[in-house]
């Protein structure tokens, strides 16, 4: 066939026609392709199982197992010692192993389990920056509201399990080489072994919500910066720095609005008359500071720039 001299094939122009029609037909009125789903971007199975093969996970987890054992060696080196005892939880620690948790959790809580948390959430994103992966993730498509909330929710979950993996393995090793007698608490009340345990695990819970925070900053300084060092470094030092200002007394009245002024308030539940006021104000405080932080993060990811 020829048309103005230009010869055409009739098949191939029903082909054309047919593959413009399919292409046509395989995008939703939306523009996006025909069954494409946001909600099935990015699994929170595929997120864990990334962050869970992470060395610094793995060695972070791994780290928390052996601070128990650590910690049984100390006491059983400074036992052989002569005028070892500080006053306090050191001294109660080896009477159970409720204690030894107790002890556990004090020695960890200034530092530790808010460094924990911090590694978790401030080196989410920017980790994914820094190898300059994030723009290919956005590209995959995967809605930016939905990749930080995945990311989230997976450190979260990560920071939980931590959380409990080490109380749990100092539980363990505590009635292993404690006993599992009473719960002493250093004013002389004494709680039978299901009450400690049960006083143990709402202390967790209150943690858990304080750290809160943490994770919400850390998360802000994550979606902030291209270097997880600095974040997870800043989300750390905000955290020593609220604790010194919190022992200066001149600040008086001041310090109960600092972020960390009721981190031991749980230290209340080893009281058999429980005074709930200072967790109250503690939980209050950890979620005003967390969610504020945390609408910071998803606000300042909304419109960063990711393709450089």
């Amino acid at each position: 066939m020829s048309t103005n001299g230009v010869h055409t094939d009739p098949a191939a122009i029903a082909d054309l026609t047919n593959a413009a029609a399919a292409e046509h037909s395989s995008v939703a009125p939306d523009g996006s392709k025909v069954g494409y789903r946001a909600s099935r971007t990015l699994p929170l199975r595929v997120e864990l199982a990334r962050q869970l093969r992470r060395r610094r996970t793995q060695l972070v987890l791994g780290f928390l197992v052996l601070l128990p054992v650590i910690l049984v060696v100390a006491f059983e080196i400074g036992e052989a010692q002569a005028n070892r005892r500080s006053g306090g939880f050191v001294d109660l620690a080896t009477a159970s192993g409720v204690n030894f948790v107790i002890l556990t959790l004090f020695v960890s809580g200034s530092f530790l389990l808010p460094m924990i948390v911090a590694l978790f959430f401030g080196d989410t994103i920017a980790s994914e920056a820094s190898w300059s992966s994030l723009k290919y993730l956005l590209a995959a498509p995967i809605p930016r509201h939905r990749l930080l909330r995945q990311k989230a929710i997976a450190s979260g979950l990560l920071s939980l399990f931590a959380l409990v993996l080490l109380p749990l393995v100092a539980l363990g090793v505590g009635v292993v080489w404690y006993g599992a007698g009473e719960l002493v608490s250093p004013t002389g009340e004494a709680a039978p072994f299901a009450d400690g345990v049960l006083g143990l695990a709402l202390a967790v819970v209150y943690i858990a919500i304080h750290l809160f925070w943490v994770a919400g900053l850390a998360l802000y300084l994550s979606v902030s910066t291209d270097a997880p060092l600095g974040a997870v470094g800043g989300a750390v030092l905000a955290s020593i720095l609220s604790q010194i200002l919190d022992q200066i007394t001149a600040l008086e009245d001041l310090r109960n609005y600092l972020p960390t002024h009721y981190a031991l308030a749980w230290v209340d539940l080893l009281s058999t008359d429980v005074d709930w006021s200072q967790m109250a104000m503690g939980t209050f405080s950890a979620l005003g500071f967390g969610a504020f932080f945390t609408l910071l993060a998803a606000r300042k990811f909304a419109t960063k720039d990711i393709t450089s």
